[in-house]
């Protein structure tokens, strides 16, 4: 199983607040938990802002350890960790950060340089209603509901002053696209303008569109549909966006991810699979080949000679399945290791 956006290992790294652990301990453990939900390939995000107000104080130093220690452990340890570069384009300080990160890579990377962009200013993207934005700011930080509607009021006020770091982030990006060095996603499309507009910037793949619209669009254009397990799980999205469940149904998803709920991805596919939403191998296929394309790893996510063999054995399970047992391709070798 593959995973291609994963924001967990923020919160093993964080997992109360104040409460931070050192960093390579938090890889580790959460690479127990990856391998217990049957991940062998996992994505981390890497964030390039300076924020904290979505209840995580998220910076570039902390995108700069993320993206040394995955690069130290890489196809060592239990889990193949790559990284996922994920850039917030109204952010300055995030734009030059990721510069200098993708100049230091050069030709050096590990496979594709995958580079996710978003924009979070309450209003639009995946905050279309920002109420949904204002409750998550009262329920993670404590703050009122007058409070978090000045906060939200003060963020638009400030983003809306960075129009012209956004369209020179999304012009660098597409240059990067362009030119080969980046595999370009686009975080929370909302239309099939927005859809057209990341074909035209050489983006890849549509991650998390946020209506159905965008979603067709995508698959129209022939672009991967990322869909999040949680949401898929839950039967709607935790902020009125698109339900991934209904996606599903109709044809329009090809790729989940755990978002921050690794053991959502097998639970997910199986559920999908025998609540009559997809046959068992497209539902398998939504955690596995589909999200090797997704990440452009033709090296895995499918049983073929001569490609990469990691194996899950997981029995059904009523209600949810459990993995029996992960067989892992050895580092730089064909053969593989169980555990």
């Amino acid at each position: 199983m593959v995973d291609v956006h994963s924001d967990g290992l923020e919160k093993e790294l964080l997992p109360r607040p104040g409460a931070e652990l050192p960093m390579e301990f938090a890889l580790l453990s959460f690479e127990g938990k990856l391998r217990a939900a049957g991940v062998t390939t996992a994505f981390h995000g890497a964030a390039f802002e300076e924020s904290g107000g979505r209840g995580m104080r998220r910076t570039l130093e902390s995108a700069r350890r993320i993206c040394a220690a995955v690069e130290s452990r890489g196809d060592d340890g239990l889990v193949d960790h790559r990284i996922l570069h994920r850039l917030d384009i109204r952010c300055p300080e995030g734009l030059a950060g990721l510069r200098q990160r993708l100049a230091e890579i050069g030709g050096a990377a590990r496979g594709p340089v995958l580079v996710s962009h978003e924009d979070h200013t309450p209003g639009q993207g995946q905050y279309a209603d920002r109420g949904y934005y204002e409750r998550y700011l009262v329920g993670t930080r404590g703050v009122t509901e007058e409070e978090a509607r000045a906060y939200v009021d003060r963020l638009i006020e400030d983003r809306d002053g960075r129009l012209d770091v956004r369209e020179e982030a999304l012009e660098w990006l597409g240059e990067q696209a362009g030119a080969g060095r980046i595999r370009l996603l686009g975080h929370d499309p909302s239309s099939p303008q927005e859809i057209e507009e990341l074909c035209d910037r050489g983006g890849s793949v549509a991650e998390f569109p946020t209506t159905t619209a965008a979603a067709k669009a995508a698959r129209e254009h022939g672009m991967p549909v990322v869909m999040g397990a949680p949401n898929v799980l839950r039967g709607h999205s935790h902020n009125g966006n698109a339900s991934g469940r209904e996606l599903v149904g109709r044809g329009l998803v090809t790729a989940l991810a755990s978002d921050y709920l690794p053991s959502g991805l097998l639970s997910v596919a199986l559920l999908l699979a025998e609540d009559g939403l997809a046959s068992l191998p497209e539902a398998v296929g939504l955690v596995t080949g589909g999200a090797a394309d997704v990440a452009g790893l033709p090296d895995r996510g499918r049983l073929a000679p001569g490609l990469r063999a990691d194996l899950v054995l997981a029995e059904p399970g009523r209600p949810w399945p459990v993995v029996a047992a992960v067989l892992r391709a050895a580092s730089g070798a064909s053969g593989g290791d169980a555990a």
